[in-house]
């Protein structure tokens, strides 16, 4: 596998200029696939700009200035994904990960003393000792006593301790974010849970004042409230 990615051969979710230079930075493997992260040198040089060149990156990244979901990241490679939360201390700044409307990587101003994240439980096991066992969407894995969540739902975490703050069941009438798909970047509640009891996902269908459409339960990624998700250039069904 090769070690280097040329900008034109990059993810079509990556906001960056194509032809300006032969190759950018890829991704470490991790938590996110690289078509849903972006590397940490790119945020800092082409996405927010905090930068001129790939070195200065580095060395801004090597230093121990960049903070990802709370704690301190020193690789430039390292991907950052839908939800994560990207805090610059000495600029008194942060931002959030989210997707426009089509399904774009995009980095959302926040305020700077925001200390959480949203993550959706995308799997869960019982584990030795009764305890559940729930898998993020973000690589994370909680241990919890009580089985209270189910597969979809969306938990409010704290950062860095990952305190379980709320939780947000994928259910009728729950505000979601889609994630992917011809609505992508969409905020709208849910009217019905369809099962498909089949190999196919299930689907959600969604309403509003002014449309009303389905996707698939995949892409459906409760917010709860519309304030807990910043959103760049996202269409909104009031």
């Amino acid at each position: 596998m090769s070690k280097h990615l040329k900008r034109l051969a990059s993810p079509r979710s990556w906001v960056i200029p194509r032809k300006t230079n032969v190759y950018t930075t890829k991704p470490r493997p991790g938590a996110h696939p690289m078509e849903r992260a972006l590397p940490l040198a790119t945020v800092i040089r082409d996405v927010l700009g905090l930068t001129e060149t790939g070195r200065e990156a580095r060395r801004v990244i090597g230093a121990g200035d960049i903070l990802v979901d709370g704690r301190i990241v020193k690789d430039a490679k390292f991907a950052v994904g839908f939800q994560d939360l990207v805090t610059v201390p000495k600029v008194g700044k942060s931002w959030r990960v989210t997707l426009d409307e089509k399904a774009r990587l995009r980095l959302a101003p926040v305020d700077a003393k925001t200390n959480w994240k949203l993550a959706q439980v995308t799997g869960k096991s019982t584990v030795k000792g009764g305890l559940t066992q729930l898998n993020l969407h973000d690589g994370r894995n909680l241990l919890v006593k009580k089985d209270d969540y189910s597969t979809g739902d969306t938990l409010r975490i704290e950062l860095p301790s990952q305190k379980v703050l709320g939780h947000f069941p994928l259910k009728e009438g729950a505000q979601v974010f889609i994630t992917d798909g011809t609505h992508a970047g969409t905020i709208a509640p849910v009217k019905a849970i369809e099962e498909t009891r089949s190999h196919k996902a299930n689907l959600i269908h969604l309403t509003g004042a002014s449309a009303a459409f389905t996707t698939i339960k995949p892409y459906a990624f409760p917010i709860g409230e519309k304030a807990n998700l910043p959103t760049v250039e996202v269409k909104t069904i009031v």
